[in-house]
């Protein structure tokens, strides 16, 4: 996880928070995040408003870049019609409280891990699709390549499934965690 903001106090505040949960580093600006972030972050927690480079202008290289992360804005600026189509995956209004912030990190580590499930899951049944349109049922049933396909993909639906239900609560902690300005 990166925390950026380009008041030292404030990043070293939200790192303190979370270093007993997760493993976190600071960037104390826009310059610096840049500079830090890659595929290793999981989430970004972003400032905003920076006198170096903004928060948006950090956003948008991260997404540029394909950085594969997750980024939610805390930031003391309210939200405006602006937002709509900034990349971000979360938006908190400063203060955050240290729950609220938590909160808002697990949803995204669950949103990560449900996208990678995914992602496997469609391949590999893509790929038992293919094989049963082309093969016969016996060709297939003696196939063990065949097997593990259909084993791995019962095993990631399974997960998917348990995931999803981790949404529904998470859709109501979301709504629980304060995002008013």
């Amino acid at each position: 996880m990166l925390v950026v903001d380009d008041e030292a106090e404030v990043a070293d505040v939200y790192a303190l928070r979370l270093r007993g949960e997760y493993d976190v580093e600071t960037a104390y600006g826009g310059t610096a995040a840049l500079e830090t972030v890659d595929d290793s972050v999981d989430v970004v927690l972003l400032d905003r408003r920076m006198p170096d480079v903004s928060g948006d202008d950090v956003l948008e290289v991260i997404r540029d870049r394909g950085v594969d992360c997750r980024v939610v804005m805390i930031t003391a600026v309210d939200p405006d019609f602006d937002i709509v189509e900034m990349p971000f995956d979360d938006y908190l209004c400063k203060p955050v409280e240290k729950r609220d912030l938590v909160g808002a990190i697990e949803q995204q580590l669950t949103a990560t891990r449900y996208d990678e499930r995914l992602t496997e899951y469609l391949e590999v049944t893509s790929k038992l699709g293919l094989l049963e349109a082309e093969k016969t049922v016996a060709e297939l049933d003696e196939s063990e390549d065949v097997a593990r396909l259909r084993e791995r993909a019962a095993e990631l639906k399974a997960d998917l499934d348990e995931t999803l239900a981790e949404f529904d609560d998470a859709t109501a902690a979301f709504q629980e965690i304060d995002r008013d300005p």
